[in-house]
């Protein structure tokens, strides 16, 4: 099997939400039990890159603070939601290696010191390395989040793939909360996912450039009041070069709206 990591979008749930208890129960189980397979699906790697859809900026921002904290950037929630800790290591070698790459490419990248990691990154990674020992670092969305160049910028790291860097887009394919949770009665998002989740699915698995075309998409604004957790799609889709898609989760029926959701990952499955 080739030593190539493959590239993956995971979805990272509402808030701290695999920590504590919702109504209905057992909401986020499925999502939860994916992501602590994770390792299994994609190999053991030396370091994580991660786009979160919980940091933009007006130009592509990598983070470079050795020692990484954590940014609590959810609100409302328990009060042991904010002690969670994964106290993963920075690592500003990589860093550098990402400028560099990008740089080849004609594509800006800024270096961020102070950067701590949102819950974009920490929550779905508690759930898939919880023991916090692999070097990770950040890599931000560029406002205003065109499709192309976030494509553009995933071929550029490329390369890293066969460095045994796990690149990771780290969002939801759909997203907006208070639809999820029918806190919306003027929108119905349950069967409108459903529709989207399907397009998302074919285009994924027969030629992701299409996504570039995302906003035309069955019910694409329904699903995507803002593209921001769908966008680390396209810089995964981009890092994959052309390698093939597999579905590695899929859920019909999330809450109580029933919303389909739906992860992919791009290259070989780690042999089990």
């Amino acid at each position: 099997m080739s030593s190539r990591m493959p590239t993956v979008y995971i979805p990272h749930g509402g808030g701290p939400c695999f920590f504590m208890d919702w109504n209905p129960p057992h909401m986020w189980d499925e999502m939860g039990a994916y992501l602590k397979r994770l390792p299994g699906d994609t190999g053991a790697p030396k370091a994580l890159l991660i786009i979160s859809a919980h940091w933009e900026q007006a130009d592509f921002t990598v983070q470079t603070k050795p020692t990484p904290g954590l940014l609590y950037d959810y609100y409302g929630f328990p009060e042991h939601t904010y002690r969670l800790n994964w106290p993963a290591p920075g690592s500003p070698d990589l860093a550098a290696r990402v400028m560099e790459l990008a740089g080849r490419a004609g594509i800006t990248v800024k270096a961020d010191d102070s950067r701590d990691f949102d819950h974009g990154v920490f929550i779905p990674m508690l759930m898939a390395f919880p023991e916090a020992g692999i070097p990770t670092i950040q890599l931000s969305m560029k406002a205003p989040l065109d499709p192309a160049e976030h494509m553009a910028l995933g071929r550029a790291l490329a390369p890293l793939r066969d460095e045994g860097v796990l690149i990771i887009g780290s969002g939801m394919s759909f997203h907006s909360i208070p639809r999820l949770m029918g806190r919306d009665p003027a929108n119905n998002s349950g069967p409108a996912s459903h529709a989207f989740d399907r397009w998302l699915r074919d285009t994924v698995l027969s030629d992701p450039k299409g996504l570039m075309n995302w906003a035309s998409a069955p019910n694409a604004h329904d699903c995507h009041p803002r593209e921001d957790h769908l966008v680390p799609l396209m810089v995964v889709a981009g890092a994959a070069n052309g390698d093939g898609a597999t579905v590695t989760y899929h859920e019909d029926s999330l809450g109580p709206t029933g919303i389909a959701l739906s992860a992919f990952q791009f290259g070989s499955m780690a042999a089990n």
